[in-house]
C-alpha cells in the first residue's frame, strides 16, 4: 500500500511537473512569438522614422530655402517702397542717398550682398557689392536669368506688388535675388513708364549661410551639390527661367536605425526572463502604469490645446496670463496682451466651406507662430479670434504696437489655401498690467474691449485699451437695448423720400427711410443706429420691419413704386427671401412694385451668395437695384452678371456736376453704360434745379434729393400725391376741352 501511494505521489509530482514545463514552454514560446512579431514590428517603425525624418527635414530645408528668400523679399519691399528712395532716385538724382542707403548696407551682408538699379532698358545706373562700386558688368556677374524678374516686376498690374524674386546662377555662385520698382510707400510710382528705376538685389547662398541655415533649422550636414547629383532625398533651386541651379543634400539621422539598435537587444533579453512570470508581469505592470501616467499628462496638456491649430486654448491662456501677471507682481515687468478678432473669415467660411475655413485657421496660426517671441504664449480662443501675451520690461504699450505692425503686415499679404488665394485682415486689441496691477480678468476684458472698438473703426486696424472705451461700451449697450424694444414696441418712424420722373418731375415712387426718435435723448442718425444693429443681429429685425411698413403703406399709393433699403446682414441670411414672400402676401402688395437696394460692397465680398440671393428675389417678381453706383467698387461686371432692375447713382459723382468737368464726363459715361444695358437710372442728392435739368440731360429717368422732397411721413406722401393726381385730372379737362 505504501509502495502505491509512493507511486501516485510520484505520478501526481510528474504530472504537475508536466503542467509546470508545458505551461512554462508555452509561455516561451508565446514571449518568442511575441518577441519576434516586436521585432518584426519594431523593424517596420524604424524604416518608418527614417522615412518620416527625412520627408520632415525636406520640409525643413524647403522652408528654409523660402525663408531665405522671404528675408530678401521683406528687404526689397522696405528699400524699394520709400518716399525717400522715390524722391532721391527719380528726383533730385541724390547719389549720396543711394550710396549710404544701398552701398554701404550691402557692406556686411546682413540684409544683401548687391544692390544694383537700372532703369527700363535694364541698363545700369549705380550699382554696389560689399559697400563698394561694381565694376564688373552687372549681366557679367549675375546672368540673364536677372531680367526675367526685372521683367515680372515692370509688368507687374496696378492691383498688384511690383516686386519679384527668385534664385539664380551667378558668377559667385547661387543666390537670392529680387527686383522691384522704385516707388512711394503709398505705391505711387512718380514717373511715367519709360523712366522708371528699379532696385535689384542679391543675397548669396554660399558655404557659410548653408551652414548658417543647416544649425537654424537643425538639417545635419546640409550642403549644395550640382543639379545631377543623384540623391534619396534632396530639395532643388530652381531659377525663374526654370532651370535647375542646384540641389540641397543632407545627412540623414536614420533615428529609427539608432532606436532599434538599442530596443533589439532588451527584446531578445526578454527570452531569458520566460522563468521570471511574476518578475515580467510586475514590470509589465510598471510599464502600462507609466504609460497611463503619461498619457494623464499628455491629456492635461491636450485639454489645454485648440485641436485644429495646435495652440493653446482659452484656459491654457488662463493659465500663463496668470503665471506671467503673478511674476510681473515680483520683478516689476509688464504683461502685453493682444486679442486678434480675423477681418472677412465669416465671408471665407461661408463662401469656400469650413475646410477652407479649418486651412486658413492653421495658416494664421501658423503665420503668427513665426512672429512671436519663444517668451510669448500664442492661443487661439475659437472661431477666428486668437489672442498673444507676452512679458516685457518696457512699462508701455510700444512693444505690443510693434508686433501688432507685423500681425497685420503679415495678413495684409494674399494667403494660399489649397488651390485658392484670399485675403484676411485683422482688428487687434491690446491691453497691458504694468507691474501685474491687473489681474487676468480685467487684462482680458481690456484687450476684448479693445479689440471690439478697433473692429467698429474699420478693418485691419489695433486700438490700444482706453478707459473711456468703457463708456462707450456701456452707451452702445445701452443704445443696443433702447434699439431693441423700439423695434419690439415698433417706436421707430418709417419716412419717405419722394422719386420723381426726370422729364415730368412727377412722383413715381418712394424710398422707405427708418428714423429714431429715442426717448430721453431725441432723434438719432441712422448712421448711428444702424451700424448697432448690424452687429447686434438686431438688422433683420429692423430691415423687415421697415419692409412690412413700406408695403402696408404702398396700398394706399397704387402709382407708386416703393424702394426698401436691404444690409449686408440680411442679405447673408439663406431665409431672407422667404421673409420678403411673407411680407408680401401678408400685405397683399404687387411684387412688381418693391424695389430692394443692396449696395456694391457686399457684391464684392460675396458674388455667389449674392447671385444665389438675387434668383430667389427676382422669382419672387421684386425688383433689384444696385445702390451707391460709382462710391468706389464699380464693376461693369456686376451690371451684367447680377442681372440689376435699376441702379443709383451714387450722390459722391452728382454733388459736383455743374463744377466738375471731370464729374460730368463720369455721369454721362456711367448713364450710357446703363442705357447700352438697358438698365434704368436713378440720380440721388438734387439739391438744386439745375443739377437735376444737367442729369436729366444726361439721361436719367429717375431723380432723388432735397430738391424734390425731403424724407416724409406718410400722410404727407398721400396729401403730395393727391395734389399730383388733381392737377393730372385738371390738365386732361383742359385738354379734352
Amino acid at each position: 500500500m505504501g509502495a502505491g501511494i509512493e507511486s501516485l505521489r510520484h505520478s501526481t509530482q510528474v504530472g504537475r511537473h508536466s503542467i509546470v514545463t508545458a505551461v512554462l514552454i508555452t509561455f516561451a514560446v508565446v514571449v518568442a512569438v511575441v518577441t519576434l512579431m516586436v521585432l518584426t514590428a519594431i523593424g517596420r517603425v524604424a524604416d518608418y522614422s527614417n522615412k518620416l525624418d527625412d520627408e520632415r527635414s525636406w520640409e525643413t530645408t524647403v522652408g528654409a530655402l523660402k525663408t531665405f528668400q522671404g528675408q530678401l523679399e521683406a528687404t526689397l519691399h522696405d528699400h524699394s517702397a520709400r518716399n525717400d528712395a522715390a524722391r532721391s532716385v527719380y528726383g533730385r538724382d541724390d547719389r549720396g542717398w543711394v550710396a549710404g542707403n544701398y552701398g554701404d548696407i550691402s557692406s556686411n551682408g546682413a540684409l544683401f550682398d548687391t544692390a544694383v538699379i537700372v532703369d527700363d532698358n535694364n541698363k545700369p545706373i549705380v550699382a554696389y557689392h560689399d559697400g563698394e562700386p561694381m565694376t564688373e558688368n552687372v549681366e557679367d556677374v549675375l546672368g540673364t536669368a536677372v531680367w526675367a524678374l526685372v521683367d515680372q516686376a515692370r509688368t507687374t498690374r496696378i492691383t498688384g506688388v511690383p516686386e519679384a524674386s527668385g534664385y539664380i546662377m551667378t558668377s559667385k555662385g547661387i543666390a537670392a535675388v529680387g527686383a522691384a520698382t522704385i516707388r512711394e510707400r503709398s505705391g505711387r510710382i512718380p514717373v511715367p513708364e519709360g523712366q522708371r528705376r528699379y532696385l535689384i538685389l542679391v543675397r548669396y547662398l554660399d558655404a557659410e549661410r548653408i551652414k548658417v541655415l543647416s544649425n537654424i533649422y537643425v538639417i545635419s550636414g546640409l550642403k549644395l551639390v550640382p543639379p545631377e547629383t543623384v540623391a534619396r532625398y534632396a530639395v532643388s533651386i530652381v531659377d525663374p527661367l526654370g532651370k535647375s541651379l542646384g540641389r540641397l543634400v543632407w545627412n540623414s539621422r536614420e533615428p529609427g536605425d539608432l532606436s532599434y539598435q538599442q530596443v533589439r537587444p532588451l527584446v531578445l533579453g526578454a527570452l531569458g526572463l520566460v522563468g521570471l512570470f511574476f518578475v515580467v508581469l510586475l514590470i509589465l505592470g510598471s510599464l502600462a502604469g507609466r504609460r497611463l501616467r503619461a498619457e494623464e499628462v499628455q491629456a492635461r496638456q491636450g485639454s489645454l490645446r485648440d485641436r485644429l491649430s495646435g495652440l493653446l486654448n482659452r484656459e491654457g491662456l488662463r493659465l500663463d496670463v496668470d503665471r506671467l501677471v503673478e511674476r510681473a507682481r515680483g520683478d516689476g515687468s509688464n504683461v502685453l496682451l493682444l486679442y486678434l478678432d480675423l477681418d472677412g473669415f465669416k465671408e471665407i467660411n461661408d463662401a469656400y466651406g469650413h475646410g477652407t475655413g479649418d486651412q486658413l485657421i492653421r495658416a494664421v496660426a501658423a503665420g503668427l507662430s513665426v512672429l512671436v517671441s519663444p517668451q510669448a504664449s500664442l492661443a487661439r480662443l475659437g472661431g477666428d479670434e486668437f489672442a498673444i501675451v507676452f512679458p516685457t520690461k518696457e512699462l508701455n504699450d510700444a512693444p505690443a504696437l510693434r508686433l501688432a505692425e507685423q500681425v497685420l503686415d503679415f495678413l495684409s499679404e494674399p494667403l494660399e489655401i489649397g488651390r485658392r488665394v484670399v485675403v484676411v485682415g485683422a482688428s487687434i486689441g491690446i491691453a497691458s498690467s504694468p507691474e501685474g496691477r491687473i489681474d487676468r480678468e480685467e487684462l482680458v476684458r481690456r484687450a476684448d474691449l479693445a479689440m471690439y472698438k478697433a473692429k467698429e473703426a474699420g478693418r485691419a486696424r489695433m486700438t490700444c485699451y482706453e478707459t473711456a472705451m468703457d463708456a462707450h461700451r456701456e452707451e452702445r449697450n445701452a443704445l443696443e437695448l433702447d434699439l431693441r424694444r423700439a423695434i419690439e414696441m415698433e417706436e421707430l418712424v418709417v419716412v419717405y423720400q419722394p422719386l420723381v420722373d426726370a422729364s415730368s418731375c412727377e412722383m413715381t415712387g418712394v424710398e422707405a427711410l427708418v428714423r429714431w426718435n429715442r426717448p430721453g435723448h431725441g432723434p438719432i442718425s441712422p448712421e448711428t443706429f444702424i451700424p448697432v444693429a448690424e452687429t447686434s443681429g438686431l438688422i433683420e429685425a429692423l430691415g423687415l420691419f421697415v419692409l412690412r411698413k413700406a408695403c402696408e403703406a404702398a396700398r394706399q399709393w397704387p402709382d407708386l413704386r416703393v424702394a426698401v433699403n436691404v444690409s449686408p446682414g440680411q442679405f447673408r441670411n439663406p431665409a431672407f427671401a422667404d421673409y420678403v414672400r411673407n411680407v408680401l402676401n401678408s400685405t397683399e402688395i404687387e411684387a412688381g412694385r418693391v424695389t430692394l437696394e443692396i449696395t456694391e460692397g457686399y457684391i464684392i465680398q460675396n458674388p455667389e451668395r449674392t447671385r444665389q440671393s438675387i434668383e430667389r428675389l427676382k422669382a419672387l417678381g421684386v425688383k433689384v437695384a444696385l445702390d451707391d453706383f460709382g462710391s468706389g467698387f464699380s464693376s461693369i461686371g456686376y451690371l451684367r452678371q447680377f442681372g440689376f432692375d435699376r441702379i443709383k447713382i451714387d450722390r459722391s459723382l452728382t454733388m459736383n456736376v455743374l463744377e466738375d468737368g471731370r464729374a460730368r464726363e463720369m455721369l454721362r459715361a456711367t448713364v450710357a453704360l446703363a442705357r447700352s444695358l438697358d438698365i434704368p437710372v436713378t440720380a440721388e442728392g438734387i439739391e438744386i434745379e439745375e443739377q437735376g435739368r444737367a442729369l436729366q440731360n444726361f439721361g436719367c429717368d429717375e431723380l432723388q434729393g432735397y430738391f424734390y422732397g425731403k424724407p416724409m411721413p406718410e400722410a404727407e406722401i398721400s396729401k403730395r400725391l393727391a395734389v399730383q393726381n388733381a392737377a393730372a385730372l385738371d390738365e386732361e379737362r383742359g385738354a379734352a376741352a
